[in-house]
């Protein structure tokens, strides 16, 4: 039987720490080379593309995630999960949620691997969806005491922070500026659809960690070369995703492609993480392919008692 699958069973099959264990388990798996997950494809079709991201966690499953660049107000994204064994398709989930999910969780994987251990204030740039996964799995693996946000939008900046009292139970406030939302700030998150830099880094307090999730790229990147030159340590979920993109991403050129860590090695005590506590962190994350699908994999396990034989 072929589940299919929707936004609101995602969300009851996937809360924060089962989210930021599976984008763990991701990362590593890509790390030890079980998880094959080559960068994205794209198809220019006329006034957009259509993307493909895929993965194959070897002897299990394989699949894909697919979605367009059309900009269509009810365009979804399609994840496809194939039995590794059989090839038959296991599960077809759409919308928008589990793709959210992934990557505040790996978001979440970030800021536990790399922020100070006693960090508990969070920041945050942008007050859209995915600004709201990486606080959500942020809160997930720190004991978070306030976030700051700042939007653009006043109603969207105040309603991003009564949505974090409410649902995660932190104290939240809407501020003015971006300055004040990152200033002296533990954790700050970049969230937006900026094509230039929101942030500016001498803003930022010795030892903070940043997640950078918008543009990153040269000539159109929510952030500019001064919190590249600030971080003393550079990581990203994908080192090969990072080269493959067109334009450049900025981590990935010189003279920052040398600096550049993997988040997985990082995760196996391969690769040197957060040294001091003074270093500033910075995660660019450009979406591991196949974590999508091995998501849906785990949110099937989690609907497999309630599925009929």
């Amino acid at each position: 039987m072929t589940l299919l699958i929707s936004d609101p069973e995602v969300a009851g099959a996937l809360d924060a720490p089962a989210t930021v264990d599976a984008m763990r388990r991701a990362l590593l798996a890509a790390y030890d080379g079980r998880l094959v997950a080559p960068p994205r494809a794209a198809a220019p079709l006329g006034g957009g593309r259509m993307v493909l991201t895929a993965g194959h966690l070897t002897g299990q499953w394989y699949g894909y995630r697919s979605y367009d660049t059309f900009g269509h107000p009810g365009a979804e994204q399609v994840v496809v999960l194939h039995d590794g064994q059989t090839g038959a398709v296991r599960a077809v989930a759409v919308g928008e949620e589990l793709g959210s999910r992934r990557t505040g969780g790996l978001g979440g994987v970030a800021v536990d691997a790399l922020a100070r251990a006693d960090a508990d204030t969070l920041g945050v740039i942008g007050a859209g969806g995915q600004a709201w996964t990486q606080v959500w799995a942020a809160a997930a693996v720190r004991p978070l005491r306030e976030v700051t946000v700042f939007s653009r939008s006043a109603a969207r900046r105040t309603a991003f922070a009564d949505r974090v009292r409410a649902e995660l139970g932190v104290p939240a406030r809407a501020v003015d500026t971006a300055r004040a939302a990152v200033r002296d700030r533990d954790v700050v998150v970049l969230a937006t659809t900026s094509p230039t830099p929101v942030l500016d880094a001498a803003d930022l307090a010795p030892g903070t960690h940043v997640n950078a999730v918008g543009f990153k790229q040269r000539d159109r990147a929510e952030f500019g070369p001064d919190l590249l030159d600030a971080a003393a340590v550079l990581v990203t979920d994908s080192p090969a995703q990072a080269g493959a993109y067109v334009p450049p991403m900025l981590a990935a050129e010189a003279p920052y492609a040398s600096r550049l860590r993997d988040l997985g090695a990082v995760l196996a005590g391969a690769a040197p993480g957060r040294t001091d506590a003074d270093q500033v962190s910075v995660f660019c994350s450009v979406g591991l392919a196949g974590t999508e699908v091995f998501l849906l994999d785990q949110v099937v396990r989690a609907l497999a008692p309630a599925v009929p034989t």
